[in-house]
Parts: structure tokens; C-alpha cells; sequence
């Protein structure tokens, strides 16, 4: 199962590869490095729960000149990276997920983290940001199934939005002097922005007022308004949320153009990740000439991206299900 997710990663390397050598021909500082970095990947489409980013950081300046890739950074993968005087070592699953409360020569982690600051060795992790992005490991894995049309099963939505808030509340005021005096009070809420713009309702001028706000600044709006049932009838509550993002997110789901046989399809999978074996598990009354039209896939067990998903096979970098 190993040798299979080794095979995910040189195509994700070789694009980080290209990136960094378009970007520079010798030598980059290391926050410009990065910047090239997040934008082939942004680190906001990872996973919450995940630690992506930069690990370790000597201290600056640090200049990159050499920049080490690899699938795991263990011991062993350290040594060779010092050995090639790496700079900066690229590792795609984060060697340091759960916090560390030491660092002492006692768990190799702490060692790796120790190993770096000695030699001035940078470690960052793209992880589950590279499963997400548009040319990431979940869309390599696809192009490997034969001519679909793929999306993500997750979208990821935009980091970044004009709109500010998390939701947007609406009411109409009558009358110059209200509407200062409703305007100074919410204006004084922490977290909120004002607009307002003329309407006209059954013949009457009145003055529409939509604020952007958190949630945490929402509470204090409603309960101004309350105060007030001529506002408090008018008011509209909006939640907002962000776009989401074209081809980006986790895993994804195929539908071929043709239906193939189950074995055909297999073929395919193996000569993409350059494999002699796959693991299989039939489905109850499927067959290697079961027909297969749609296909769910994941970088990763995908025991949670793949929940809910319909489709004919399954496949993770674990194996494959029909």
C-alpha cells in the first residue's frame, strides 16, 4: 500500500519543481519561496484539522538554494536531505501534526525538529492543500481514469471575499432623523459596516440600511432593532456565505464519457501510478466485467471525503472498492 502513495507524489513534485525553477535559477529567499508556494497551493484550501504551512523556520534571513522533496520526512529521509545540503525540505504529510510540548533527543519528531534548527533547515507541508488545488494530487489521480468529466465531492470555497461578515441584516427607516440615529447606534457595534440607498415602497420614500456583521456582532444588532418594532418588522437576516471555487476541493467524482468493465479500468489505474498490483474489494454480485461510469476518488483512506458519494468504484490511495 505504501509503494501506491509513493506514486501520487512525483507528479505533485514535479509541479512544485517547476514552479520553484520558473521562479528563481539559483538561490530565493525563504518568504518569497513561499509566496511561489501558496500560489501554486494556498494553504486555505487545506483541512481544518490539518498542520500545513511552515513547520520549522531557521532564523531569518534565510536564503533557499536548495530544496529537498520528499512523500514522508523520517530520520532517514533527514539524513539524506542534510547530505544534499538541502535548504528548505518540501514534505507532503506534516512531520509535526499533533503539538509538541518538548523538544528533547527523546521521539524522533523532536529529533527532526532538533536536526533542522542545528543545520538551518527549513520543513514545510502542503498536505491536504495540494489534494485540493485545481492541479493537485485528487485531479492527477482523475486524469489517469480515461476521458470524464470530474468535480470535486467537496468543494472548496473562496479564503478571501469583498464581502465582510458572516451574515447581512436588512430594514428600512422613514425620516432623516431616525435614520442618523439608527446609523450613529450601529455604527458604535464593534464588527459591523454600513450602507444604506433610497427605496421607495406604495408611494413613500424611505431609506433601506444593510449592515454586514459577525456573529458574534449580530446579537448586539438584533437586539437594537428589537428595541424597535417599526425596525424590528422590516428586518431581514441574510447568512453569507463565501463562493466556492471551480475544480477545487477534495476528492473527486468522474463520470466517463463511456462505461468500461471493471477491469479495464483497472488496467488504467495500475499503468497511471506505474504499479503490477492493485487491492480490490468486489462488491456482492460485481464481476471484473462489471461496468463502470462513475468513479469517486480521494488522495488519502477518503473515509470521510467518500461518505455519501454514489458511484460505481471507489478509489483511495489505499486500494480500490466496487
Amino acid at each position: 500500500m505504501l509503494s501506491s502513495r509513493v506514486r501520487l507524489i512525483p507528479r505533485t513534485v514535479r509541479l512544485v519543481h517547476s514552479l520553484i525553477y520558473n521562479s528563481c535559477h539559483s538561490s530565493m529567499d525563504l518568504k518569497a519561496l513561499l509566496c511561489s508556494l501558496n500560489d501554486f497551493a494556498s494553504l486555505s484550501l487545506a483541512e481544518s484539522w490539518d498542520n500545513v504551512g511552515l513547520l520549522v523556520e531557521p532564523s531569518p534571513p534565510h536564503t533557499v538554494n536548495t530544496l529537498f522533496l520528499t512523500n514522508d520526512l523520517t530520520e532517514e529521509v533527514m539524513e539524506e536531505a542534510l547530505q544534499k545540503k538541502a535548504d528548505l525540505i518540501l514534505s507532503y504529510h506534516p512531520p509535526i501534526f499533533r503539538p509538541l510540548k518538548h523538544i528533547t533527543w527523546k521521539t524522533w519528531k523532536e529529533r527532526l525538529v532538533i536536526r533542522a534548527l542545528e543545520n538551518r533547515v527549513g520543513i514545510y507541508s502542503p498536505h491536504t492543500a495540494y489534494d485540493a488545488a485545481p492541479q493537485g494530487v485528487n485531479s492527477w489521480l482523475a486524469k489517469g481514469l480515461g476521458v470524464c468529466t470530474s468535480r470535486p465531492i467537496h468543494p472548496s470555497r473562496a479564503p478571501n471575499y469583498p464581502t465582510t461578515g458572516t451574515h447581512r441584516v436588512e430594514f428600512s427607516v422613514n425620516g432623516t432623523e431616525d435614520l442618523d440615529k439608527v446609523i450613529s447606534a450601529v455604527k458604535r457595534i464593534a464588527d459591523v459596516s454600513v450602507t444604506s440607498f433610497s427605496t421607495r415602497t406604495d408611494d413613500e420614500e424611505q431609506t433601506r440600511i444593510s449592515l454586514n456583521c459577525s456573529q458574534e456582532a449580530l446579537i448586539e444588532v438584533v437586539a437594537f432593532l428589537s428595541q424597535s418594532r417599526q425596525f424590528y418588522q422590516k428586518t431581514e437576516i441574510l447568512s453569507l456565505e463565501k463562493p466556492l471555487l471551480l475544480h477545487t476541493g477534495m476528492g473527486r467524482l468522474c463520470t466517463l464519457d463511456e462505461s468500461v468493465s471493471l477491469a479495464t479500468m483497472i488496467d488504467r489505474i495500475k499503468r497511471h501510478l506505474k504499479l503490477s498490483h492493485v487491492r480490490l474489494a468486489l462488491g456482492v454480485g460485481r464481476t471484473l466485467e462489471s461496468p463502470v461510469k462513475v468513479v469517486a476518488l480521494c488522495a488519502g483512506s477518503g473515509s470521510t471525503v467518500l461518505q455519501g458519494a454514489e458511484a460505481d468504484l471507489y478509489l483511495t490511495v489505499l486500494g480500490a472498492t466496487l
